[in-house]
């Protein structure tokens, strides 16, 4: 199945580097293009993309404003894509946030061409967050510095089997599925069940979000080692 995508950057070289890249590819589309997050909204709700590469800073409309927009949309809007943010790692606070509203993960801006593809393919299959590592340092280091959300999450824990909370916390630590399986000592596939049903049960959109929660739930603490 061909992914579709489309690019929100105010850079129109980026757009056109980024759009050549990936059209390039086989099982990518790039089916449209905005120079800011407010025209990203509007080409997003039309196009019905898979994945938004999603720049964070833009005239008109930022990138996180963007992405709350597409991924809480309004009434009668029934289509969320997959959002990638596009940043740097001085504005890392953006990128906290953005991952808080939904999206799926972020990326350098100035990452090899082979990781934007992967990371495309990564984020529309919803299978694995992006880059995890430096993914869970990013967030281990805002939940740390930042108050807790004033409804418990650890409240919404109890709602999970021990497994899936065990799991819940492998996410966490940045482990694919085919590592918590191994450290689990069960199939794939199995994994992936689990997977599925603690993000039904906590009411979250994917990885990205369970790697937050496991956090500001304390199922994980900044520091901890795999």
């Amino acid at each position: 199945m061909t992914i579709r995508v489309i690019i929100v950057d105010d850079q129109a070289m980026v757009r056109a580097g980024f759009a050549a890249l990936l059209s390039a590819q086989a099982d990518i589309d790039v089916v449209g293009e905005a120079p800011d997050g407010r025209a990203g909204v509007a080409v997003a709700r039309s196009l019905h993309p898979d994945v938004v590469l999603m720049d964070v800073r833009m005239p008109e409309m930022d990138g996180l404003t963007a992405a709350r927009e597409i991924l809480d949309p309004p009434p009668g809007v029934v289509h969320r894509p997959k959002v990638l943010m596009l940043t740097t790692f001085d504005i890392d606070d953006y990128v906290y946030e953005a991952l808080r509203a939904g999206a799926s993960g972020f990326l350098l801006k100035d990452a090899p061409p082979a990781d934007l593809i992967a990371a495309v393919r990564v984020v529309a299959s919803g299978e694995a967050l992006l880059a995890p590592s430096v993914t869970r340092r990013l967030i281990a280091d805002f939940v740390e510095r930042r108050p807790a959300p004033r409804k418990d999450p650890r409240l919404r824990l109890h709602g999970l089997t021990p497994r899936e909370t065990e799991v819940l916390e492998l996410i966490a630590r940045g482990l694919s599925n085919q590592e918590i399986a191994g450290h689990l000592v069960v199939a794939e596939q199995t994994v992936k069940t689990h997977i599925g049903r603690v993000l039904a049960k906590l009411d979250l959109r994917d990885r990205a979000q369970a790697v937050i929660f496991a956090y500001e739930a304390g199922v994980v603490r900044p520091g901890d080692s795999a």
